[in-house]
């Protein structure tokens, strides 16, 4: 079985491990609400054709290890991800909107992002060679 998926015209797979913290870094992603959270990113992330890999929500934090479709830009999961998971908190616990310090602001802006994949060092190599063996296959079948 292939590591890659199928879309109509292209063949990928592009995965990333993304982290974003609650405003001012407070420990509230405990209990209910860390399960709300977690419930939330799966489904809001599935409604993208995002596949999860990997979520692990903490206290003060959110690892995310994701497939995304090429024609998913990582901003918009963020943006579809971050403001509806907030907006689900805010309605199905209310005393979160009772701080007068969160502005109604769940998250806290940006966001840490990183591809993960084949080594670096192996997409190298197979770039550099790639075409000395195209010229070897060809010499191969100009011989035959």
């Amino acid at each position: 079985m292939s590591r890659f998926e199928k879309l109509t015209h292209v063949l990928w797979h592009c995965q990333y491990h993304i982290v974003w913290v609650p405003k001012y870094r407070y420990r509230v992603l405990k209990g209910l609400i860390g399960q709300e959270a977690h419930n939330s990113i799966m489904v809001f992330s599935s409604q993208l054709r995002c596949q999860v890999v990997e979520l692990n929500v903490q206290p003060d934090h959110v690892h995310l290890l994701i497939k995304v479709p090429p024609k998913v830009s990582i901003s918009k999961l963020m943006g579809v991800v971050k403001g509806r998971t907030a907006l689900r908190l805010f309605s199905r616990f209310p005393q979160l909107r009772q701080r007068p310090y969160w502005g109604n602001h769940f998250w806290a802006k940006g966001y840490c992002v990183d591809t993960v994949g084949v080594d670096a060092e192996i997409i190298r190599k197979y770039v550099k060679y790639q075409e000395k063996q195209e010229l070897q296959q060809q010499e191969m079948s100009f011989k035959k």
